[in-house]
């Protein structure tokens, strides 16, 4: 792991989130005297520890992108609060608290806009923003691209010209110029060729050192983060089921859906593949979030549910001697979690 700075103080806390979408039109709802809600967000608690690097993984649909834009206050929740350092973020922010929280997206293309060089994009931001003086913005750009590794001549080019490391980097510079003290990544690695995906991901770790930025990291991989998050929260249809220290989580995994999310990373070796040992893959795919499962949403796939995971939906608890590591099943902390 990479620790940093005192992560025992609590930068950012989210409390009971819920983000809801609206399914089918408004007419036909008035019309049946109901309306339809997805639920991707479904009461979600999470901190992130100042300095801090924090993973939040989980297969496709299971809301961590949805809760990722909610944190940063680019997509409105439903329900639920973020504190960052004791001051709870209204629900339109002012200039200020956007700064603080910044996003990477996953499709570096698709989030720059072509029609501008990066020097006219990150340019723009210091404007809007006062971020520095009018008479130090190009030296402030020249710096910011030297901190993802580009050249100064990348100020003059278009997206279109750069590889897709490179305009990965170019993003993370523009996340950058407002000088945030939280960078959310969302799949930050997984639109780019697997041979620089380890260079992307280095530059993150260099940057929350040289910076001092807490990370939150959104993956759908486990074996993209272990080396580089101090912690990972794992998350199911909506909800967070457990939450461990990096290397407790990948030693001991104590929720059936962790186990099978580990035991579907591709090994090497017969070793490594003993190591994260505990059951078989995760089957089949997860309900609709239009229909989520009474009791353990995680029931209707999981090799060792029972009748009572039908009636009770289990909180996010810690075991008996183990307050840093959360889960949320009956068993999590028993012989039959074992």
């Amino acid at each position: 792991m990479t620790a940093q700075a005192d992560l025992a103080e609590t930068q950012l806390s989210v409390r009971d989130m819920t983000v809801l979408f609206p399914v089918g039109s408004k007419l036909a709802a008035r019309a049946k005297h109901e309306q339809r809600f997805l639920r991707a967000v479904d009461g979600v608690d999470l901190e992130l520890r100042k300095g801090e690097a924090l993973a939040l993984v989980g297969e496709s649909g299971s809301g961590k992108s949805t809760f990722a834009l909610a944190l940063a206050g680019l997509r409105a929740a439903n329900s639920g609060q973020v504190t960052f350092r004791g001051k709870v973020l209204p629900k339109h922010r002012s200039k200020i608290d956007q700064r603080r929280i910044q996003m990477v997206f996953q499709d570096p293309y698709s989030s720059l806009n072509p029609r501008l060089t990066v020097g006219s994009m990150l340019r723009e931001l210091i404007r809007v923003h006062n971020v520095v003086p009018a008479n130090q913005a190009d030296a402030y750009c020249r710096e910011l691209l030297r901190l993802v590794g580009l050249g100064e001549d990348a100020m003059k080019a278009y997206p279109r010209q750069f590889s897709g490391g490179q305009r990965q980097r170019v993003a993370i510079a523009r996340a950058l110029v407002l000088k945030p003290e939280v960078l959310v990544a969302d799949e930050p690695v997984s639109a780019l060729d697997v041979s620089v995906q380890a260079t992307i991901l280095n530059l993150l770790a260099e940057l929350r050192t040289e910076l001092g930025l807490s990370l939150l990291l959104i993956s759908h991989n486990l074996a993209v983060v272990r080396h580089l998050c101090d912690r990972v929260a794992v998350m199911y249809l909506g909800r967070i089921v457990e939450v461990a220290p990096a290397e407790q989580l990948f030693s001991d995994p104590r929720h059936p859906y962790t186990r099978g999310l580990l035991a579907a990373i591709p090994r090497l070796s017969a070793d490594s593949a003993r190591e994260a040992d505990g059951g078989p893959a995760v089957t089949g795919d997860p309900p609709s979030a239009l229909r989520i499962p009474a009791g353990c949403r995680f029931r209707t796939r999981c090799p060792i549910a029972q009748a009572r995971c039908e009636l009770d939906d289990p909180a996010l608890a810690a075991g008996p001697g183990s307050a840093g590591h959360l889960a949320a099943c009956h068993f999590a902390f028993t012989e039959k979690g074992d």
